[in-house]
């Protein structure tokens, strides 16, 4: 599982309400919250962002409320993959049960540049900095998170486990 595609920057201790503000929790339309994903702190974000691109973050990406509504506006907006220093742990777990991989990796946060082009190998953990070809690597994802994100989600992986009777 890889995807290339632009990168947003953010900084230090982004929080839900930034992601999607409390004034459009009542939406739950992931295309309609989408619309809104980082308008008081990126206002350009929803009209720039492509299918593919990757949201890149400093520490503790994603504190604040535990609102599934920010990963589900991010990966409707078409962030494929979040690189962060550090995440709240309960949007981590929210954006692995909606599908949307977290990667940790201090030394990736620091040296993408917004705008630039970055390419994330989920599976091997390997971020690579399209622009200056250097490859970073992220801690890796515990297995049965892989199957989460590899199901696309928690519900499906549910259903697959289900199905297979397990």
């Amino acid at each position: 599982m890889e995807t290339e595609g632009r990168v947003w920057k953010f900084g230090d201790h982004v929080d839900t309400d930034l992601i999607i503000p409390a004034r459009f929790l009542n939406v739950s339309d992931p295309e309609e919250l989408a619309k809104s994903c980082f308008i008081d702190l990126r206002p350009e974000f929803a009209r720039e962002v492509r299918s593919g691109d990757i949201a890149v973050a400093g520490v503790n990406f994603g504190c604040g409320s535990s609102r599934e509504h920010a990963p589900w506006a991010m990966k409707a907006a078409g962030i494929a993959a979040v690189v962060a220093k550090s995440c709240a742990r309960i949007f981590y777990r929210n954006a692995f049960n909606i599908g949307l991989p977290v990667l940790e990796s201090e030394e990736a946060a620091d040296m993408l540049q917004d705008g630039g082009r970055a390419a994330v190998d989920i599976v091997k953990g390997n971020i690579r900095d399209m622009d200056t070809k250097r490859v970073f690597f992220a801690k890796p994802v515990p297995e049965f998170m892989m199957e989460i994100i590899q199901s696309g989600g928690l519900l499906p992986y549910i259903r697959e486990k289900q199905a297979r009777g397990v």
